[in-house]
């Protein structure tokens, strides 16, 4: 029998989480020395990479002092609230990782709530005290508060604490400790986190909570075992959270260990396995000994709050750019990211057009960004709210809305979020001339609210939500306040066009871009559409006039990053996304038809 523990690592944001299991790796001896391991080890997907977030839980494993440690690394952000609640049931412990300096954030009581009800008793790790503002003791006292006000028992009230600077490779138990390993971590993991329960001599039950996929195998449920002994080639019973029972033979049996994945023969209660041999496999599902079944509850999923259209691009620059464009290969592709993306749901609304929901605007857009990456050509509408009905009143999703900001901005960021429906629950002085504001806001009114925070906050604003519940639909939110500056003809922007055409709003496009009729190329800086010509030359003749010489300055356009540029868009628009370009666009590029759709809605 293996001395094994089950952990999670949870936190908001950007509070370290994947540099604390790098350091854990490192420390526990797991990488061989002359094995060349990057920064951030975990986060193995190229956007991830990019923006230092993690999107996907994965799991690894470490060895310290005869024990096998499992250590699942979990998303912060609440998009991806959904993998983080299925990994809390599948560990017995959980690291909660919280900023010396920034303290509790949303995404830390989402966790935390989560977890506290499970009935996990955290150990606190303070991390980056090695910052010039760090405040290890208000956090504790923050995190003290937090477990109170979750109704947490005295022993989940009594949790251990461990400082740390993950970056650095050092933990303390106490603040004037030796700055020298981890090693009171490792210890407070052995010390705190009880061993898994469950026997290897009782009947089989093994419950997934990730999909992998792989070309050759197929689905891949990565699971844990809660009671048995799990062997490759043995037959086993398929249990489905709907009731469905199937009979089928696990093909391969994955066990990890750091980075790698190796096969294995057998694993034992209380491990974290990968198992493939079943199609139909899903998040939640049981396997479980055929000759005495007894499945384990299935797991309880949220709901989508958002949801987009994404269609074929049938613009007049279709086809040009991008290397898979028919309605077959992205319905493909789309599939294909739902057997393994559970918090995600798609339908097909007619030729072409496929309903996309998830759980906010950074799941969708980096399902976009993936697949623009990978060389496809679509359109996107503007993210719409799931509205549901319950006993006759429409629902709609209310998030918690904590925003930091330097205090001069603050009145102007309570204008603008009262003008979206947003009613402010607190108001706290942070220290370093910054204020910490909490509001409860419709989904619908963040929607295109980012980029104007970060104007109204010169770029110091730190904005974070996370889904609060469904409730009675709010009216009308207002929206983008400005018009769109819309090309009038079909070519190439020149720059002597486009220097006269500033005045009028801010570009999104530079000369010697490809327009056509319809296709947006700024912003007008009124809030009606305005209709103009980018296209258009200097006419050249052979007289010298005074003063016709004067030099064209253009003003840098503005970079549209697919985020930015769906937050932008309104209803009667659509962003056309090619593995070069992202353009915004009118839904209808005839400016008579768009007129006459104007006075009829």
């Amino acid at each position: 029998m293996q001395n094994i523990r089950n952990i999670a690592v949870i936190a908001h944001v950007d509070h370290g989480k994947t540099t604390l299991v790098d350091g854990l790796l490192k420390q526990s001896g797991t990488f061989a020395s002359h094995e060349q391991v990057d920064e951030r080890a975990m986060d193995s997907n190229a956007i991830e990479r990019e923006r230092g977030i993690t999107i996907l839980s994965k799991n690894t494993a470490i060895r310290y002092k005869g024990h096998k440690i499992n250590i699942i690394d979990t998303p912060g952000h609440a998009d991806f609230g959904g993998e983080v609640e299925r990994v809390l049931k599948m560990v017995d412990g959980v690291l909660l990782l919280v900023d010396a300096q920034e303290g509790v954030m949303p995404q830390t009581k989402f966790v935390v709530k989560k977890a506290l009800s499970i009935g996990l008793r955290p150990i606190v790790v303070v991390n980056k005290i090695d910052k010039p503002a760090a405040d290890p003791d208000r956090v504790v006292n923050e995190v003290f508060d937090l477990f109170a006000a979750m109704d947490a028992t005295e022993e989940q009230l009594e949790f251990p604490v461990i400082y740390a600077a993950a970056r650095d490779g050092y933990a303390m138990k106490e603040l004037n400790d030796e700055k020298k390993n981890l090693e009171p971590l490792f210890e407070a993991i052995l010390e705190h986190v009880p061993a898994p329960s469950g026997s290897a001599q009782n009947p089989l039950q093994i419950q997934v909570f990730t999909l992998d996929y792989d070309n050759y195998v197929g689905k891949i449920g990565i699971a844990r075992i809660f009671n048995g002994v799990v062997k490759k080639g043995e037959t086993v019973m398929l249990a489905k959270a709907n009731g469905e029972k199937s009979s089928g033979k696990i093909t391969k049996l994955i066990g990890f260990h750091g980075l790698a994945r190796m096969e294995i023969d057998e694993a034992e209660a209380g491990d974290i396995v990968a198992v493939a041999g079943f199609h139909s496999i899903d998040v939640g599902d049981s396997l479980v000994d055929p000759s005495n079944p007894m499945p384990l509850d299935p797991m309880h999923l949220e709901e989508p709050t958002m949801s987009v259209y994404f269609a074929v691009n049938d613009s007049p620059l279709a086809g040009t750019e991008g290397k898979h464009v028919t309605a077959n290969k992205i319905k493909d592709r789309l599939e294909k990211e739902m057997q393994t993306n559970i918090a995600m749901k798609m339908e097909e609304m007619g030729e072409g057009k496929f309903k996309v929901s998830g759980r906010g605007e950074l799941q969708i857009t980096i399902l976009a960004e993936n697949l623009r990456r990978e060389g496809f050509e679509f359109s996107i509408s503007r993210p719409e709210v799931i509205v549901k009905e319950e006993d006759g009143v429409r629902m709609e999703p209310f998030e918690n809305l904590v925003v930091d900001t330097p205090q001069d901005y603050a009145g102007n960021v309570i204008e603008k979020l009262g003008r979206r429906k947003a009613e402010m629950r607190a108001m706290n002085p942070m220290g370093d001339g910054y204020t910490r504001l909490e509001f409860e806001i419709p989904a619908r009114g963040l929607i295109g609210y980012r980029s104007e925070f970060l104007t109204d906050t010169k770029g110091e604003g730190v904005m974070n939500h996370s889904f609060l519940e469904f409730r009675p639909f709010s009216g009308s939110v207002e929206s983008r306040s400005n018009g769109a500056l819309v090309s009038m003809e079909n070519g190439e922007t020149t720059g002597f066009s486009l220097f006269n055409i500033q005045e009028r709003g801010v570009l999104f496009v530079g000369p010697q871009t490809k327009v056509y009729v319809g296709m947006i190329i700024g912003e007008h800086s009124r809030d009606n559409d305005l209709d103009v010509n980018p296209i258009k030359a200097k006419n050249l003749t052979n007289m010298r006039t005074s003063g016709s010489e004067e030099a064209i300055k253009l003003i840098p356009p503005r970079e549209l990053t697919l985020e930015r540029a769906l937050e932008w868009i309104e209803d009667d628009e659509i962003l056309e996304v090619t593995p070069l370009n992202i353009r915004i666009r009118k839904k209808y590029l005839d400016p008579t038809v768009r007129r006459r759709y104007a006075r009829q809605s």
